[in-house]
């Protein structure tokens, strides 16, 4: 929960940096974010690709690896049901294309506000950005309670990338891959399940 919490730390500092501070131009325009997912994602290949179990838990898995992203669309859809009722003012088809974000908060809001509008295409970006912080916070909590599988569930799209350091912290190298495989699995399916939800 420490670990999470330096996180969250880290992310309102910067938010509160931005807001206060007369940041250059260069700074601001550059991606940096992006560059330091790439570092992320490189060493975290490092260290799937040095442990020596990586072969036999592939080997192991197999087919049952398609299981978890699809547990995940399940289960997010039956949640999306759920809540529609105790939202009225948003019908149950508009509900599910948010939901079908899976955690990917800017190509869901981009997609659903050219299609749906601005409001809905908010709507979206803040329930996305909520799923993933959630799973920033409450990782440790999940493997305890829910088992090694909920963060990777949690995180939807963002396992492979944004919430895969936390998620491989609390749950092992060896599910790394199984994380990285679902959170892929989930970002490609995101923009072909909104337009086909909306249109």
């Amino acid at each position: 929960m420490k670990n999470s919490l330096i996180i969250i730390a880290f992310f309102i500092a910067g938010v509160l940096i931005a807001l206060f501070l007369h940041l250059p131009k260069s700074m601001l325009n550059a991606n940096f974010t992006l560059y330091s997912l790439y570092l992320l994602m490189f060493l975290i290949g490092i260290g799937i690709g040095s442990d020596t179990k990586v072969r036999q838990i592939i080997k192991n898995t197999n087919i049952k690896i398609v299981l978890v992203p699809l547990s995940i669309i399940v289960g997010t859809l039956l949640g999306v049901i759920l809540s529609s009722f105790f939202i009225k003012d948003i019908s149950l088809k508009e509900l599910t294309a948010v939901g079908c974000g899976f955690g990917y908060y800017t190509m869901s809001s981009i997609f659903i506000t050219k299609i749906s509008g601005e409001t809905l295409g908010v709507l979206a970006l803040l329930s996305n950005v909520f799923r993933e912080i959630i799973t920033l916070l409450f990782v440790p909590l999940l493997v305890k309670y829910f088992g090694k599988l909920a963060p990777i569930a949690s995180g939807g799209a963002t396992s492979m990338d944004v919430t895969l350091p936390i998620i491989t912290k609390f749950v092992g190298k060896e599910y790394a891959i199984i994380s990285v495989f679902s959170g892929a699995v989930l970002t490609i399916l995101v923009p072909f399940l909104i337009a086909f939800i909306l249109k």
